[in-house]
């Protein structure tokens, strides 16, 4: 006999999101395994970063964002009453894609997650900053210098220490909004490689404007086009054998 599938970690079902009158997502169905990476490609103005603030329920600080349909994340409706949404938050992180470093200690950066979680003994802080900035990549550029303000830091390192504070608090998803858009070749091909040995511990959800890197990066790419889910599937076989006219046109390069 077969083995069951395995349940998926984030499961969108029959999801629209509106901004007044204006829908932005429309009726969208996906689910995303555990321990894979997901592409989230399209032209500008589409959707994806809409959704991707969805599954964190960031959408919810924007005041005229509204949304029908469920999120589930290991099967429970993120939206429910009751849902504490900093405990979502702290198992759905979040890479923007501009690095935003406070203005503290590179150290003091990574352990702010802990500290306001309420974690305050010296030597296990101390071991989780540590872990965190390894997991990033960072921590051999780092070590002798987490005093320094994280504002010293160049951009690709800084946009490291944010995945390191997004890491420190122990997500099981991290999202990514085009995260080396901003970044230099060389800080771009880090952030690409930490992607690769960070899905063997998390589900990431990356949106990306850059084929190669989806096609670097991702085990599945899901195309939207206009608010619409064109197409999902594994990134070989979007890349090479879509299913869809209109996708083979977008990652032909014919639209976008």
């Amino acid at each position: 006999m077969s083995e069951p599938a395995a349940r998926p970690k984030l499961e969108i079902r029959d999801l629209s999101i509106h901004y007044g009158t204006k829908t932005a997502v429309k009726n969208l169905n996906l689910a995303i395994a555990e321990r894979e990476v997901l592409a989230l490609i399209g032209p500008s103005g589409c959707g994806k970063s809409t959704f991707l603030r969805c599954l964190n329920r960031m959408n919810e600080l924007i005041p005229a964002a509204r949304q029908d349909g469920h999120v589930l994340l290991d099967g429970q409706d993120i939206n429910a009453r009751g849902v504490d949404v900093v405990e979502l938050r702290r198992r759905v992180g979040m890479v923007f894609q501009k690095s935003n470093p406070f203005p503290k200690s590179i150290f003091e950066n990574v352990a702010y997650g802990l500290r306001v979680a309420g974690l305050n003994d010296k030597a296990e802080l101390a071991l989780r900053v540590e872990a965190s900035l390894q997991h990033a990549a960072l921590w051999d550029e780092v070590k002798d210098r987490l005093g320094e303000s994280a504002l010293s830091l160049s951009g690709g390192q800084q946009q490291r220490l944010c995945i390191a504070r997004a890491l420190a608090v122990e997500p099981e998803v991290v999202l990514m909004d085009e995260p080396a858009s901003a970044l230099d070749p060389l800080s771009t091909a880090k952030i690409e490689e930490l992607m690769h040995e960070l899905k063997a511990r998390y589900t990431i959800v990356i949106v990306t404007h850059n084929m190669q890197q989806a096609a670097r990066v991702s085990d599945q790419t899901a195309f939207f086009y206009m608010g619409e889910l064109i197409e999902v599937g594994a990134t070989a076989q979007i890349f090479t054998n879509p299913g869809v006219k209109r996708t083979e046109d977008y990652v032909t390069g014919k639209f976008g």
